[in-house]
């Protein structure tokens, strides 16, 4: 998987496609234009998805406060803030140990452990959840990180990357062995019925009120197969569709009739808008979340997404985006992109915790069960995610370098900007605010020296423009306060 995703971001770097391209960004001295009437909406927030850190660490409570509040937690001698995530993303798992006439999961020999999460529909002689079917013990540890993140103010969405193995073709939860697809047709209902009971069972017995349910993830991909190194499954279309109505009709069934539907999380923005695009009427009518994955990196055409899901009346969210870059300047890249072009209203990423060097925020060893060093890429993730909050106004600077909000209530403007190459000097026009008086705060990373997120108050406003000054390759964040739209 790691792999994979690094293929394409490589692969997308280049691209210069309008509206998605990272290339043209300024690299001398600049003046980025933020307007109060680039209104794309309100903010709904930043997350992670769960699965496989939260299936080796969710019964943690530090983990859960450094990353779902903004407390200062003490990690291994150093005071961390708090990431203040309001998302958790939980999957529901495909896998378990347990035979059903003869017949038993077929696991890919590359899968590790950690990223075998256990499902809970495990016989698939009896849909009767109250039965010995369904065995509701399952995945403790994950299901204690989401009631975790729900008790410290998160919202959640029910996702899944397989369906259980017993539903599968092959009865491989990694995919099939061509990479085709590997949902049995006889159980195109029975997957939508696992997810929906799921649901139902977190609002009644976890205290979790999933607002939105996903029956895929990158479903027209064709890398899941039976040699793979986690769970997947390739969907068509065609087949998404007739799911998607079964998902409906189970939700409904079990009482959750105000639970969303989400799809397609397909990997990359214009694979996203081609599988939105072959949906009919009636389908998209079920979809109220668009969820798309930020995997094309650089490049695709993020604008063209955001056109089509927003003329349809649907909330768009990047659901799941990562990369191996640990500074987290190709993080700070992408988003800035995505929140130029893309304009989600939420932001998800895949693993704060991973054992490959660069992929979460905090590495540990998925062996010994150890968590160990910080990434720079924490306090760069920090710097979006502590100050642009939940019902700010997502602002539109027209610009590939920098990310803003609007606080009407507190008259606080927040901007974010990136700096990929040398130092240089960043100047913020705001002379379309009809008030602009107040003080500036702002924190700065740099990945490559000393600071992490150093707070400063040493700038000062010229009338409505202000001038910051960057290091080379690093992230800052400027709070103006006493501005008014």
């Amino acid at each position: 998987m790691v792999t994979r995703r690094v293929l394409l971001g490589g692969a997308a770097a280049g691209a210069t496609a309008a509206g998605s391209g990272w290339a043209g960004a300024a690299r001398a001295d600049a003046t980025i234009a933020v307007r109060p009437s680039a209104d794309f909406g309100a903010w709904e927030g930043w997350g992670t998805s769960l699965a496989w850190w939260a299936n080796v660490f969710g019964a943690r409570d530090d983990f859960a406060d450094m990353f779902f509040t903004d407390r200062s937690v003490t990690y291994n001698g150093v005071a961390l803030p708090g990431l203040d995530l309001n998302i958790a993303r939980y999957n529901v798992g495909a896998c378990s140990r347990n035979t059903v006439e003869g017949s038993a999961m077929a696991a890919s020999p590359n899968i590790p452990a950690f990223k075998q999460i256990e499902g809970f529909w495990q016989d698939w002689r009896n849909p009767d959840p109250a039965s010995s079917a369904w065995n509701w013990n399952a995945d403790a540890t994950q299901r204690a990180a989401l009631t975790k993140a729900t008790q410290r103010g998160a919202i959640s969405e029910l996702f899944v990357n397989s369906p259980m193995w017993w539903m599968c073709l092959n009865h491989n939860p990694s995919g099939a062995s061509g990479g085709g697809n590997n949902l049995q047709s006889w159980n195109y209902a029975q997957h939508a019925r696992h997810l929906a009971v799921v649901a139902r069972r977190a609002r009644d017995t976890w205290g979790v009120r999933f607002r939105t349910v996903d029956p895929f993830n990158e479903p027209s991909s064709a890398w899941w197969t039976a040699t793979g190194t986690q769970e997947g499954c390739h969907i068509d279309a065609s087949i998404q569709r007739t799911v998607l109505a079964n998902l409906r009709t189970a939700l409904d069934e079990q009482g959750l009739q105000t639970v969303w539907i989400s799809a397609s999380d397909e990997t990359s923005y214009d694979l996203a808008r081609t599988t939105w695009n072959s949906f009919d009427a009636g389908t998209k009518a079920l979809v109220r979340q668009v969820n798309v994955h930020g995997y094309q990196g650089g490049g695709g055409r993020r604008d063209l997404l955001h056109n089509d899901v927003r003329a349809a009346g649907k909330v768009l969210w990047n659901s799941e985006t990562g990369d191996g870059d640990g500074t987290g300047l190709t993080l700070a890249q992408n988003l800035c992109l995505d929140w130029t072009w893309l304009h989600p209203t939420a932001w998800v990423y895949w693993q704060v915790m991973d054992p490959t060097a660069g992929w979460g925020v905090i590495r540990y060893d998925p062996n010994s069960r150890t968590p160990g060093a910080v990434e720079p890429k924490y306090w760069v993730l920090a710097q979006f995610t502590r100050h642009i909050r939940p019902g700010m106004r997502i602002l539109n600077t027209g610009n590939n370098s920098a990310a803003a909000a609007y606080d009407a209530n507190g008259r606080r403007l927040v901007i974010v900007a990136v700096n990929p190459g040398a130092a240089q000097t960043l100047t913020f026009d705001l002379s379309a605010f009809s008030t602009v008086t107040g003080g500036v705060t702002r924190w700065t990373t740099v990945p490559g020296g000393s600071d992490r997120y150093a707070r400063r108050t040493d700038l000062a406003l010229t009338g409505k423009s202000l001038s910051v000054p960057f290091p080379a390759a690093s992230v800052q964040t400027v709070e103006i306060s006493g501005v008014s739209a």
